[in-house]
């Protein structure tokens, strides 16, 4: 199994704590409008601290950029390859779809990728740092 605990993409796949793997990342479900993107302050857990510095998840609009640009070469690439009988308005209309939807996974993703550039796994890390 590729996303097994230890793994960076475990973290980023489950929206668990960069850290121990343990802590709930973001503080609900990325489809939450009431708390949209909100990161806890530190990890349950482990007591991480996740934001380095103030404006740290600044750089995620980079990552939440690469991944809207995946997004959008991904849904044009299959109207494309699969669905050729689609008009540019119809493959258009189904990208703006797909973005609006996907738009608060996309900025919960975005968040966890670039705290695990930052932050690295460890295996015990269940006590205070």
């Amino acid at each position: 199994m590729i996303a097994r605990k230890g793994t960076k993409l475990y973290s980023i796949v489950k929206l668990k704590c960069p850290h121990c793997h343990e802590g709930q990342f973001l503080e609900s479900h990325p489809y939450d409008f009431k708390k949209l993107g909100d990161v806890r302050s530190e990890c349950e857990v482990c007591h991480i601290q996740y934001e380095r510095e103030p404006g740290f998840y600044y750089g995620a609009m980079y990552v939440s950029y690469a991944l809207g640009v995946a997004l959008f070469v991904t849904v044009w690439t299959t109207c494309n390859l699969w669905f050729d009988w689609l008009t540019v308005w119809s493959q258009i209309g189904l990208v703006i779809f797909f973005t609006i939807v996907l738009s608060p996974y996309l900025f919960a993703l975005s968040k966890i990728i670039w705290a695990n550039f930052f932050i690295s796994y460890k295996s015990n890390a269940t006590v205070r740092e």
